[in-house]
């Protein structure tokens, strides 16, 4: 069944209705294209219509944007040309949004053209935005759910279809940067403000065709495509337009550190393409496009931040034939931050909630957690009184235990402490019901070890959140030796009722996530040890991408609690723990009182209000800077081989079962470089031969730790990549 279907009415107006049968959603694809064409081409042949509505068949929906496969087909059937077969697929799809645009007029005179509008039932994302924009007037329903705008950049491309160059010169360089540079997605009634479309309606269909029955000639010429047209805001060679380009470069290099290749792209599509007519525009965005898509940081971002992340979210590791585990009525012990979040995310996704601590007093507190949060979203206009109302009347705070009959999710949150987790799991355990799965929180305490405090160690597992829950978007799922199917399908299908990314990893001290992040941090204090200047270190690692550097994140999460983690592990691995300078670093600083953000002192002086006034300089006291400074390379190296040394092993090891949740995990977990991809995609890119020579010379001079890991070093040998060898068949051919 096609794509795309035409029906032309007796009032001359042709319908092109684009469903896609076999998805949700709408995409583009190959074929859908011609048949797309085809359709255009009739309906403006036909002298009998007098104009065209494009419109989805979905009831909620246009279009969520491009199957991915369709550009990898580009690039792999060009042979030995591959950005040649990239280029002229894009120029194709620029041709067909063209003739949409100028539907049959004379370019001269400007006349004899059909009127185009596009009429959007709900949400409308990249080329599902980007085919209105070629139209002639949209019309957008009054759909509250609705979500209009260009994302490709926060999957490491950006819009290539004509949408860079179509919203810049509809709304300017400055007004056009939020929807590309930041991939802002906005509801209609914002949309139609902003000027991404024009108007929003009960009925887009019935407007949109009333509309083109009525459009004059003048109605359907493009403002850049009018004699006399201006760029609002100017162009780079206008007094104004030149400060806006000064001003727009100094802000993408500035949030991004000139990390991340699609938005320099971008930002060249835009300023070159502003100095030259429409149509020349529209090759200068093609070009681009297809650098940023011959860039592997590209495919590496697209195949964990698109293409893994959503294999993920709708289960491609959940075990099969077991049957659908939603949660219906949860229970959270432990109403502190960790616990009043994961209550307030279970009540907003419909569950019932209990949630429990030592005395009802308390456990209040944690409930208000959510109430103080939707307050926030109604002063945002994000949420209502209704809700809020709704959202709290799902969630029971109390310290009787006895409301946690008929649970069939227990989420323990409580002290970080192997005997009050072991107390609390006894005492729940002889109130839920039997088959009620029960998962701990914990961040760092073997799942294993925890279990053995449970009559039903089949049914403990693992649930590890990071904070705050409601802004992460990772989920760790970790399975004790004993942890059976069921558990962890309930796992999965909690975490996909809370709309968040899920990763499952065997047992294993620090799991996978911490066991990396640890790492990072330890190497980072290290190097403060040796005299290396705490602003290079952090601006060494924003430079690779990630959003704080390792100081920062350090009194972000709070010393004392990385002193306590320390002690914990010294303690549980005795004489094999690997004693370094970090620790020392570490206990010190607490000593000094001066534990993070939370005590106003810590790597960083602070203002009363916890403002970071800049890095503390009485650190040099006790470990002086080095007169020489280590090359810049060298102290990304150190952190980025740090953590991703860990990931190989954890892979070496069984901890990590997919590669896939390895690099997504990495990246939404703690923001390990993105436009990588992830550790394993980043190992890729470098190529094992170089990983593993790097990873000797580091070894050499700085100790063991970098020594590559056997994998790496077999892989290296036969000239391997991990998705090359590890990577199941989908994520392998995106």
């Amino acid at each position: 069944m096609a794509d795309f279907t035409m029906e032309k009415g007796a009032d001359g107006v042709a319908v092109i209705t684009w469903d896609v049968a076999d998805k949700s959603m709408n995409v583009m694809r190959a074929d859908a294209l011609q048949e797309l064409s085809d359709c255009i081409d009739d309906a403006l042949a036909d002298e009998a219509v007098k104009g065209i509505v494009i419109t989805s068949g979905k009831d909620d929906s246009f279009a969520g944007g491009m199957d991915l496969t369709v550009l990898a087909d580009m690039k792999n059937n060009a042979g030995d040309e591959p950005a040649k077969g990239l280029f002229d697929g894009i120029m194709q799809m620029h041709g067909l949004l063209r003739k949409i645009e100028l539907a049959g007029m004379d370019f001269k005179t400007k006349k004899g053209g059909k009127p185009v509008a596009a009429a959007l039932p709900g949400t409308a994302a990249g080329i599902g935005l980007e085919l209105p924009l070629a139209t002639h007037r949209i019309f957008a329903a009054n759909n509250p759910k609705a979500k209009i705008g260009l994302p490709e950049i926060m999957v490491g491309i950006f819009p290539g279809a004509g949408g860079t160059t179509r919203l810049v010169r509809k709304l300017g360089a400055m007004g056009a940067s939020p929807y590309l540079l930041e991939g802002k997605m906005i509801s209609p009634d914002k949309a139609a403000k902003a000027g991404l479309i024009d108007e929003v309606v009960e009925d887009p269909l019935t407007a949109a065709k009333e509309w083109v029955l009525n459009a004059t000639d003048a109605d359907i010429v493009k403002p850049w495509d009018a004699k006399g047209y201006k760029m609002p805001g100017g162009t780079p060679y206008h007094p104004a337009g030149f400060m806006t380009f000064v001003g727009a470069s100094a802000m993408v290099n500035g949030k991004t550190q000139g990390a991340f290749p699609a938005a320099k792209a971008l930002l060249s599509a835009v300023y070159e393409g502003a100095q030259v007519p429409f149509d020349t525009a529209l090759r200068v965005e093609a070009r681009w496009f297809t650098n940023i898509l011959m860039n592997p940081s590209s495919a590496a971002m697209m195949r964990s931040l698109f293409v893994n992340k959503e294999a993920l979210e709708k289960g491609a590791v959940r075990p099969q034939g077991i049957p659908d585990q939603r949660v219906k009525k949860v229970g959270v012990l432990g109403a502190g931050m960790m616990g009043s979040g994961i209550a307030l995310v279970s009540a907003m996704a419909g569950m019932d909630v209990v949630l429990i601590d030592r005395d009802d007093e308390t456990a209040e507190r944690g409930k208000s957690y959510t109430a103080n949060y939707m307050d926030k979203g109604i002063k945002r206009g994000k949420a209502t009184e209704e809700k809020k109302e709704k959202t709290l009347a799902q969630i029971t705070a109390t310290s009787d235990l006895s409301a946690l009959e008929g649970c069939d999710l227990i989420i323990e949150a409580v002290f970080e402490d192997p005997k009050v987790k072991a107390e609390m799991t006894q005492k729940v355990e002889a109130v839920i019901p039997e088959d009620c799965i029960f998962a701990s929180n914990t961040s760092t305490l073997p799942i294993t070890g925890l279990a053995k405090a449970s009559k039903r160690p089949e049914q403990f597992i693992g649930i590890h959140f990071f904070s705050p829950v409601e802004r992460m978007f990772l989920v760790e799922i970790i399975k004790g030796k004993e942890t059976g199917p069921r558990a962890v399908a309930k796992a999965l299908d909690y975490v996909r009722q809370i709309r968040k990314t899920p990763i499952v990893v065997n047992d294993a001290r620090f799991f996978y996530c911490n066991r990396c992040i640890i790492p990072y941090g330890n190497e980072a204090t290290r190097m403060v040890t040796e005299g290396v200047a705490l602003p290079l270190i952090d601006h060494a690692a924003r430079q690779l991408g990630f959003p704080v550097g390792p100081i920062q994140l350090g009194d972000e999460t709070s010393i004392d609690l990385a002193a306590k983690i320390t002690r914990a592990t010294k303690e549980a691995m005795g004489n094999e723990y690997p004693a370094s300078e970090a620790d020392d670093l570490v206990f010190w600083m607490e000593e000094q009182g001066r534990l993070g953000r939370k005590a106003k002192a810590g790597y960083f002086d602070y203002d009363e209000n916890g403002k970071r006034q800049g890095y503390w300089q009485g650190i040099h006291d006790k470990y002086p800077l080095a007169e020489e400074q280590p090359p810049l390379q060298e102290v990304q190296d150190r952190l980025m081989f740090a953590q991703v040394l860990e990931a190989v092993k954890a892979l070496e090891e069984g901890v990590l079962e997919d590669i896939r949740e390895g690099d997504v995990g990495a990246v939404l977990a703690w923001g390990f470089a993105p436009w990588s991809g992830g550790p394993f995609s980043w190992l890729d890119i470098i190529g094992a031969p170089y990983a593993v020579e790097r990873c000797n010379e580091l070894a050499a001079k700085f100790g063991d730790r970098f020594a590559p890991p056997a994998l790496l070093v077999e892989m290296a040998e036969k000239v391997e990549t991990f998705y090359g060898r590890f990577a199941p068949d989908q994520a392998q051919a995106a």
